[in-house]
């Protein structure tokens, strides 16, 4: 399936309401309930006052304009100006309330997806997009914050309104009231057609939307290539076909909207031609009030305003059902790697390492790692090396839990790595990879990670004992806390690996694990990462994985992999006399050197 077709995959909207659905969803309003039922008495307020201002000015059309009586005539008035100072009142306190509830509802929800999102094991995030779940967070939560700010209790507010102006203009005169109903036929019709229209206009407009989204990540996080290869033209002509694909699609769906008020508002008007027509009439037989025709007038006309109100509200509940579907989905989820109800740890912990007859697949029984046997002991260093696919870094994916082997055990200090919890684990674990992770702000908070335990002071130590210190002279004034912008973009790649030995140096893990640390940096800057490896090491227990054999040739032990199986272990000087792959494997990279060196 192509890019675009997953996202259509995404974007294809569901019913517009779902009793199950809407379930889970109150279920975030119930810790504020008090505060619904806050907005909801606003709301019933404001249906209320609405009401009396047109039983008001009915009662001084009447009572004093008609029967030209001045009596009584200033409390009128002083009665139609508290009620709208009420208005106003009622109107504040529910949009405020609404609005609040609707943030802190968000807000719930976003931290909820957020604490999922961090428990869920990478093999998720191996098939789910990244970009697809910062939707999750982002677009799909703002979605269902218009359900609780403008839309649940807003269609609440609608109807009531909707029952006191009915309820009004049957007191005043059911015949009348009758006949002003006589075009609600044909506005259940035309709300019915720009319902349906609204909603496969809006469907479109998403899956537009999407794709403009999907193309503008892609190719800005890419523009270096595009600028490197002169496609910036053609880049351009796809991004505009798309862009004038996504107007058209907003133009649609304008004219929808562009023709529906205009057909509420003469239904409206033929409504309140039909009030002149028989109103007038009854006037003049004297079974009506100038001012009960005021009041209709006026009822009739408020009438049409939560009815325009509820098309509306219908896309945003519509939109709702489709994102909440989605953040659901998220969230039972259920993370793949957990800790045991019944976890163990050493008394003391020593760094000792055991793989006994290891198994392991991605993907039903497409074996990855194939029957793996071999023991670390406390402070020894062993190197683990092989062709790209042989399933090293599998290996320390497997040590870290972020994936679970199938078949075999591994144990640290003779604990069964399943039997750990999950942070205990991984805080006795150090590991340094080849793509070097940076986050925007300063050195300090990229080597201590939000962990408060470690002081300047150690992140100081940390980043002259791999020889970053240098790099940070020209910064003098501002140090650890010179500032660090997004993905380390003003950093080197060597000055990035250097932060993360920094890092691990910092957090002082038990066993260090390296991850190709070495294999993207230059030779002076190799000489620096060399010398804080020596010290680093010392006394540690720590598995090496480099590509450059001459990283490891002081390991006390180096393992060959090949398709997924430990062929070869041994020494340096051991594996160089069995002139097996490991003697290959040296040989063709000094050969490799060597023409280099002599180009």
């Amino acid at each position: 399936m192509s890019k675009a077709d997953s996202y259509h995959e995404e974007e294809v909207l569901g019913k517009a309401y779902d009793a199950r659905l809407m379930k889970r969803l109150l279920r975030y309003i119930k810790p504020y309930k008090w505060v619904l039922i806050l907005a909801i008495l606003a709301l019933l307020l404001n249906a209320i006052f609405q009401t009396s201002l047109a039983f008001i000015t009915k009662w001084g059309i009447d009572r004093n304009i008609m029967a030209g009586k001045t009596e009584g005539f200033r409390m009128l008035a002083l009665a139609y100006l508290g009620v709208v100072v009420l208005l106003l009142g009622s109107t504040y306190t529910q949009i405020y309330v609404t609005m609040w509830l609707g943030q802190k509802v968000q807000n719930d929800i976003r931290m909820e997806i957020f604490r999922r999102l961090q428990k869920l094991h990478l093999g998720f995030y191996d098939n789910n997009p990244v970009g697809r779940l910062v939707t999750r967070v982002t677009n799909d939560v703002n979605t269902l914050n218009e359900l609780f700010s403008s839309g649940v209790v807003s269609i609440i507010g609608d109807i009531l309104m909707l029952v006191f102006f009915v309820a009004a203009l049957f007191y005043v005169n059911w015949k009348l009231a009758l006949v002003t109903f006589i075009s609600l036929p044909l506005l259940l019709l035309a709300t019915f057609i720009f319902r349906a229209k609204a909603r496969d206009a809006y469907r479109v407009v998403r899956l537009k939307i999407a794709r403009i989204n999907a193309f503008a990540q892609e190719h800005l996080s890419g523009i270096g290539i595009i600028q490197l290869f002169t496609r910036e033209d053609v880049t351009l002509n796809k991004f505009d076909s798309i862009n004038r694909e996504l107007r058209t699609t907003h133009f649609r769906s304008v004219i929808y909207y562009a023709v529906f008020y205009p057909v509420v508002e003469i239904i409206s008007a033929f409504s309140v031609g039909l009030l002149f027509y028989y109103g007038g009439k009854m006037i003049h037989t004297h079974t009506l009030s100038f001012g009960d025709l005021v009041l209709f007038i006026y009822l009739v006309e408020r009438f049409f305003y939560p009815i325009r109100d509820l098309s509306q509200k219908y896309n945003i509940l519509q939109a709702s059902m489709a994102s909440s579907e989605r953040i659901f989905k998220l969230l039972d989820t259920q993370p793949s790697i957990v800790n045991h109800h019944s976890t163990k740890e050493p008394s003391k912990f020593m760094g000792r390492i055991n793989f006994d007859h290891v198994w392991f697949a991605y993907n039903d029984d497409n074996w990855v790692i194939k029957d793996v046997s071999f023991s670390v002991a406390p402070g020894e260093k062993v190197a683990i090396v092989g062709a790209t696919g042989a399933g090293k870094t599998s290996l320390i994916s497997l040590l870290y839990r972020f994936y679970d082997y199938q078949k075999g055990s591994i144990t640290i200090d003779g604990v069964e790595l399943k039997d750990y919890p999950l942070k205990q684990l991984r805080a006795h674990l150090g590991l340094v990879l080849q793509d070097v992770f940076i986050f925007s702000g300063d050195y300090a908070r990229n080597i201590r990670l939000r962990d408060q335990s470690i002081s300047d002071d150690i992140v100081k130590e940390a980043l002259t004992r791999v020889g970053f210190d240098r790099f940070m002279e020209r910064y003098a004034d501002d140090g650890i806390h010179t500032e660090v912008k997004e993905r380390g973009a003003t950093l080197s790649t060597g000055q990035k690996q250097l932060l993360s030995f920094a890092r691990a140096l910092a957090f002082n893990p038990h066993i260090l694990i390296l991850d190709e640390a070495t294999s993207s940096v230059d030779s002076g800057t190799e000489i620096l990462i060399q010398q804080a490896l020596d010290e680093l090491l010392t006394n540690r227990t720590s598995i090496i994985i480099a590509h450059r054999l001459s990283t490891i040739e002081k390991a006390d032990n180096i393992i060959v992999l090949h398709h997924g199986e430990i062929r070869e272990m041994g020494n340096h000087e051991q594996l160089l006399k069995q002139r097996g792959i490991y003697y290959k494997l040296y040989q063709l990279q000094y050969k490799t050197q060597d023409i280099a060196m002599a180009s």
